[in-house]
């Protein structure tokens, strides 16, 4: 396929789609480095191997599972001109997406609780990185509310139509993406002790 041939318009949603792909490509990089930085340490002598992850990041996996099911819905009822429900899935979305930020913070206050700490002289490597990843999926997952706070906004001044989801569908990738990020995450930190 020549990606130089068609509308502009065409030529406009395929470097859009591309540009969002080469990012979630870039962060897919990002998190195969820790994660594979995380086995390198595992094999050192100070790795403890039988700590437990905090509960509340299973109830937040949960949560943002569920987030990616109502995005879905929602894209799904605005394709087929269901606005009002396209609209109050994108609500529940976003409701569901803050619930696995606060939940991840409750699962820090977990560890923290347990005596786990990201530094100092409590702290250890494997709990180090267990912070890190989730922090740092807490970032994007951060980003992809803002996103969605577009698309809920675009949403509501009426600017999605079954031709014209764009916004939504870009949006809605991100956000399936940060689902399967957390839980690969999850399953790695839980399989690899």
């Amino acid at each position: 396929m020549d990606l130089t041939q068609g509308t502009a318009e065409e030529k406009n949603r395929r470097a859009k789609k591309m540009m969002l792909w080469f990012g979630i490509v870039s962060l897919i990089m990002g998190f195969a480095g820790w994660t594979s930085a995380y086995i390198v340490s595992s094999k050192r002598e100070d790795w403890v191997s039988d700590l437990e992850l905090p509960s509340a990041f299973f109830i937040s996996t949960a949560m943002i599972i569920l987030s990616s099911i109502t995005y879905f819905v929602a894209k799904k009822a605005v394709a087929k001109n269901n606005q009002k429900n396209g609209t109050v899935f994108l609500l529940i979305t976003l409701v569901l997406g803050i619930t696995f930020i606060s939940l991840q913070f409750v699962g820090f206050s977990q560890m923290l609780e347990d005596g786990y700490y990201f530094t100092g002289p409590t702290s250890n490597i494997k709990m180090s990185y267990v912070f890190l990843l989730a922090a740092v999926h807490i970032a994007h997952v951060v980003a992809g509310l803002i996103s969605l706070s577009v698309v809920l906004v675009q949403q509501l001044r009426s600017k999605y139509t079954p031709e014209n989801m764009l916004g939504m569908e870009l949006g809605a990738t991100f956000w399936h993406f940060l689902d399967f990020i957390w839980v690969y995450l999850i399953l790695f930190m839980y399989f690899v002790k």
